[in-house]
């Protein structure tokens, strides 16, 4: 059995769709600054995707197809991933933080920053073996 139109229409947009979104779409090439700073850009890909088609009843023809397809692309940028030496990362947000998950995973760096600091605070220094 022959393949139907469609799939070649179908086929033909998803792969245009695939060359445009890729990861690097996604998390941007890094942005690596003398400082030893690396900035990695963040954006939010949002994507839809329609195909249709109809058999065309003919008398003269016996394999009449009609059909199109369409596909619509946004990417909005949503933040900056810095990595600072010393393990230092931050999330810079562009967009509004209105939801509390996403308040919530922008402040994990920072928080845990400030728990490492408390850890370390916390742990007695070893003896340096000078005697006076």
């Amino acid at each position: 059995m022959a393949e139907h139109p469609i799939r070649g229409l179908m086929d033909v947009t998803l792969e245009k769709i695939k060359q445009m979104v890729d990861s690097n779409t996604v998390v941007g090439s890094p942005i690596n600054l003398p400082d030893g700073t690396t900035i990695l850009p963040v954006s939010k890909i949002t994507f839809g995707f329609v195909s249709g088609g109809s058999d065309l009843p003919n008398k003269t023809a016996k394999d009449l197809f009609g059909g199109g397809s369409s596909a619509g692309v946004t990417v909005s940028p949503v933040g900056f991933l810095v990595i600072q030496p010393g393990a230092n990362v931050r999330m810079i947000q562009l967009t509004d933080t209105s939801n509390n998950i996403d308040r919530a995973l922008s402040l994990m760096p920072e928080m845990f920053d400030k728990i490492t600091g408390l850890i370390k605070k916390d742990k007695p220094e070893p003896p340096t073996g000078e005697t006076e």
